[in-house]
């Protein structure tokens, strides 16, 4: 559902990461222990309040040989980047192709939907739809394809032209090469989103 050379986001763009997935009965694994949890590195335009374009894609661990990477594939030059105090994001205050503006969490007094607001209503979003869709069965390696129709549906959800999403479904299906099960069963995590 991604549509080849697709504009990158602009402007004032929010990243983070987080974990998808579920605790696997009986190891009582929460929060960052990994269990059958995934981990996603988020994009999001912010338009205001409101909040624009997503992207997402699936990463082994968050270092910034995954973060920039996916910051400059998905993100124009010129933008302000606002992340959180993470040390991998370091490396984009030296890169000159983006403004980097860091929101430190601990001392701040204020939490992580406070000062990342639109990155984390869109995992909020994400999190709700796999599990009102999907009923919180969602396996790792799918996620990348579920990632994908996400961004889809949120990305179009004010479309003037509501009857053209089916339309624009078909002609990426058309413009897309033609991917096997086998092969997406053998390409999870380093399949970009």
């Amino acid at each position: 559902m991604v549509r080849p050379g697709r504009d990158k986001l602009s402007g004032v763009v929010e990243v983070d990461e987080n974990f998808v997935g579920g605790m696997e009965i009986g190891t009582g694994n929460k929060g960052r222990g990994k269990g059958t949890k995934t981990l996603v590195v988020v994009a999001t335009e912010c338009i205001g309040k409101q909040i624009g374009r997503v992207r997402f894609r699936c990463i082994d661990e968050a270092s910034s040989k995954n973060l920039i990477p996916f910051i400059k594939d998905n993100v124009s030059q010129g933008s302000t980047i606002v992340t959180d105090g993470w040390t991998d994001y370091k490396p984009l205050q030296t890169d000159g192709r983006f403004k980097h503006e860091v929101k430190t969490i601990s001392g701040s007094g204020k939490e992580a939907h406070e000062l990342l607001p639109h990155v984390h209503m869109a995992d909020s979003l994400l999190k709700r739809w796999l599990n009102g869709t999907h009923q919180g069965k969602v396996s790792p390696k799918y996620l990348p394809y579920y990632l994908d129709e996400f961004a889809f549906r949120f990305n179009r959800k004010m479309s003037t032209f509501r009857g053209k999403l089916f339309y624009r479904l078909m002609q990426q299906a058309i413009e897309v090469e033609l991917i096997g099960l086998n092969d997406i069963m053998e390409n999870q995590l380093d399949r970009k989103i």
